[in-house]
């Protein structure tokens, strides 16, 4: 129990930052290798799977631009708000490690749930969500604002003393968690599992276009969220992946791009000022039922 309460140094939290954002990466890639490979046995890969998939990994290469561009300005406002507005001041260790990462992953819960719920919003997440297959490469599909909404979900972190190096491995693990629920290769895990922690059962839920499953499973790691909130629905039926109207291109650029494209010409031909106002910040399915009000 003493190593619980062995005191880290920023350094020691920044390496290992490092350390699993990089070798994830390449344990992410072994596992999407492996799904071709069962693709391949069960005579499903396809020229648009292929394509799709690279799609996926150009997304995150243009995001991981765009992150670059503005992670000292991220960086510097959590800084800014952990050195001047904290409650308190939190040692770096295995503990506040380990309840910044149960924090964090609630926040991403709220944060996820904003996300289906503020039509700007779901014009970036709505990329993630495009690809109509389901594998490892889509937990890498990423849109342009990605970067922006974690923000102000998690500053409150800053604020309750936690150093801003704890508050990003903790957004780190609760991304890369994530990833290895993008697959159709698990079926089930055991009952306590599912019970518990966010599976892939429960994230195809999340994925899917079916009437039943929309806008349910938000969770990053616990799946309790979900069940504290009533959002938790249950895999029973066959998912169909994607989202409405389907985004029919494998173009990188289109992808990535599709959701605020779509959100812009929504607004051009907006009726008047109330409206494209409600367009913004309202749920993507209020526009739906707008422009099928009248058909």
């Amino acid at each position: 129990m003493d190593f619980l309460t062995h005191a880290f140094s920023t350094d020691d939290i920044w390496w290992l930052e490092t350390f699993i954002d990089d070798w994830f990466l390449v344990i992410a890639l072994s596992l999407f290798v492996v799904e071709l490979i069962r693709y391949g046995l069960k005579k499903t890969f396809t020229r648009n799977l292929l394509g799709d998939s690279i799609t996926n990994f150009i997304t995150l290469g243009t995001f991981i631009l765009i992150v670059a561009l503005v992670a000292a300005t991220y960086a510097g406002v959590f800084f800014y708000v952990y050195d001047n507005f904290k409650l308190v001041e939190l040692p770096l260790t295995p503990w506040t490690i380990l309840c910044c990462i149960v924090l964090a992953d609630l926040a991403y819960y709220w944060e996820h749930r904003f996300l289906h719920k503020n039509g700007f919003a779901w014009a970036t997440h709505t990329v993630h969500h495009s690809s109509p297959h389901f594998n490892i490469s889509v937990a890498y599909r990423h849109g342009p604002l990605d970067w922006l909404f974690p923000l102000f979900f998690h500053l409150p972190l800053a604020i309750l003393g936690f150093n801003p190096f704890i508050i990003f491995l903790a957004e780190v693990v609760v991304q890369v968690y994530q990833t290895l629920l993008h697959t159709e290769t698990v079926k089930k895990l055991p009952r306590p599992i599912e019970a518990i922690f966010n599976t892939p059962s429960h994230h195809r839920v999340h994925h899917a276009t079916n009437k039943q499953y929309l806008d349910k499973n938000y969770a990053g790691i616990f799946i309790i969220w979900d069940r504290m909130f009533g959002t938790f629905a249950k895999e029973d039926v066959k998912v169909k992946y994607g989202i409405y109207p389907a985004v029919k291109s494998i173009n990188p650029i289109t992808v990535f791009f599709s959701g605020y494209v779509k959100l812009l010409r929504q607004i051009w031909h907006a009726p008047n000022w109330r409206y494209r106002w409600n367009l913004l910040i309202k749920p993507p399915l209020w526009a739906w039922q707008q422009e099928n009000k009248n058909k």
